[in-house]
C-alpha cells in the first residue's frame, strides 16, 4: 500500500535522538530550547513555544489571548476538529466562515460580510483561526486588515504549512497574525512524532504560553505574589497544563529542520509532476496562488463535474489497487458533536461541495516516480 503520507527519518535524525537518550536530560532540557531557536531562525518570528501537539498549541494560544466564556472564535469548516475545539476548551462559542472554492482556505470576502453583520448584531469574534489547508497560506494580509477594522485577534493554524511562504516571507513569521501554530505530527512536513509549536512576535504572549504549557507554574520572582521562601520556590499563577515537549522529540525536530527546504522542494516537484500527469483526467488539481509557496503537506484533487464515477467507488477501487488515498476533511460543522451545537447541513455550502468530491492522493518526500505513476494509472482506471 502506498500511504497518503509518510514520515521521512534518516540516520542523522536517529543519531540526534540517540544523543538525547544517552544524555542526562530526556525532558525539560536544552534540546527544547535549541529547537525553539531553530524555529525562530527559520521563520523570523521573535518567539517559539514548543509543546506536545498542535492542539495544545491552539489551546494555549487561545488562553493567552484571554478567550473565555461569552467570547466567540471563528474558523473554517474545512479543517480537522482541533481548529474549532480549542474554543470550546476555553468555554467560548464557535462559528465558521465558509471557504473560497478555489483556494479551499477561509474566504476573506465571506469573512468581511459576516463581520459586518456581526458588528450590527454586537456579536463580533474575539479570535479568528484561518487554516492554511494542505500547506497553502491563507490570504493573511486581507484577514489582518479586517482584524484592524473589527478588533479581533488572529491565530493562524499553519499545521500544514511549515516551509511554505507568503507575501515574500516564510509562513510563521507572524507579520499578519498574533500567533501562528505548527504541527509536527508523524505525517506532517516536519515531524517530532507528536508535537507542535506556537510562534509569536509578542514576548508577553510567549511568556504566558510557556507558563500554560507547564501547569501555570513560574519561578520568576517578579511574577510571584508574596516573598520567595528560597531557591526551590515556585508558584502556580495560572491554571495550566502538562503540554511540554520532550527533549527526545525536540532533538528529532531540530534534525528534521535541517532538511526542511529540501523536503518541501521534493514535495513541490512531485506536486508539479502530478499536475502534468493528471492533465486531461476528470479531476480538479490544487490551486496555486501568486506570491505564495505551498508546503505541499497534502495533494488534494476533486472529482470534476464530468467524472462518471462517484467518489466512494473511486476511493474503494484505489484502495484495492494499493493506493492509500484519504479524504481531508469532513466539514467540522457536520460532526455529530457540532450538530448538537445547532449546526446543520447547508450552513456552509462551499465546504460541503468541496468535501463531496475531494480525494487526497499520496505525497511524501521518498515517494518514487514509479509509485506516482501507479497512483495516476490507478486513478485513471478508476475514473474510466
Amino acid at each position: 500500500m502506498i500511504p497518503y503520507g509518510r514520515h521521512d527519518v534518516d540516520e542523522a535524525d536517529i543519531e540526534a535522538v540517540r544523543e538525547v537518550l544517552t544524555s542526562d536530560r530526556l525532558t525539560q532540557g536544552p534540546a527544547v530550547e535549541r529547537f525553539e531557536r531553530d524555529l525562530t531562525s527559520l521563520t523570523g518570528a521573535a518567539e517559539a513555544v514548543a509543546v506536545s501537539s498542535a492542539t495544545s498549541a491552539l489551546h494555549i494560544a487561545c488562553l493567552a489571548l484571554d478567550l473565555g466564556p461569552g467570547d466567540r472564535l471563528w474558523t473554517v469548516p474545512n479543517t480537522y476538529v482541533a481548529s474549532a475545539n480549542c474554543a470550546l476548551y476555553c468555554g467560548a462559542d464557535v462559528d465558521f466562515v465558509d471557504i473560497d472554492p478555489t483556494s479551499l482556505n477561509m474566504s476573506a470576502s465571506s469573512l468581511a460580510e459576516r463581520l459586518e453583520a456581526a458588528r450590527r448584531d454586537n456579536r463580533l469574534p474575539k479570535v479568528v483561526v484561518p487554516v492554511d489547508f494542505a500547506g497553502l497560506a491563507c490570504d493573511m494580509r486581507a484577514i489582518h486588515e479586517l482584524s484592524q477594522r473589527y478588533g479581533f485577534r488572529i491565530v493562524e493554524d499553519a499545521s500544514h504549512a511549515i516551509g511554505g511562504a507568503y507575501d515574500g516571507g516564510p509562513v510563521g513569521d507572524c507579520r499578519y497574525s498574533d500567533i501562528t501554530v505548527f504541527s509536527f505530527h508523524a505525517v506532517k512536513v516536519v515531524t517530532t512524532g507528536e508535537g507542535g509549536a506556537a510562534m509569536t512576535n509578542d514576548p508577553a504572549l510567549a511568556e504566558r504560553m510557556r507558563r500554560l504549557r507547564s501547569h501555570g507554574v513560574t519561578r520568576d520572582e517578579s511574577l510571584m505574589r508574596g516573598q520567595s521562601d528560597g531557591p526551590w520556590y515556585y508558584q502556580q499563577i495560572d491554571l495550566g497544563f502538562n503540554y511540554r515537549m520532550t527533549d527526545i522529540q525536540a532533538a528529532l525536530g531540530s534534525s528534521q529542520l535541517r532538511r526542511l527546504l529540501a523536503m518541501v522542494d521534493r514535495r513541490e516537484a512531485l506536486a508539479d509532476r502530478y499536475d502534468r500527469l493528471l492533465a486531461g483526467i476528470s479531476v480538479i488539481t490544487p490551486a496555486r496562488a501568486r506570491d505564495t509557496r505551498s508546503a505541499w503537506h497534502l495533494y488534494v484533487v476533486q472529482l470534476a463535474e464530468g467524472a462518471n464515477r462517484d467518489r466512494r467507488s473511486v476511493f474503494e477501487e484505489l484502495q484495492q489497487a494499493g493506493v492509500g488515498v484519504n479524504v481531508h476533511y469532513i466539514p467540522v460543522h457536520l460532526q455529530p458533536y457540532y450538530a448538537g451545537l445547532g449546526f446543520r447541513p447547508g450552513d456552509f455550502p462551499n465546504a460541503e461541495a468541496y468535501y463531496a468530491k475531494a480525494l487526497t492522493l499520496p505525497l511524501f518526500p521518498r515517494m518514487s516516480e514509479a509509485d506516482q505513476d501507479h497512483v495516476v494509472t490507478s486513478l485513471t482506471a478508476a475514473l474510466a
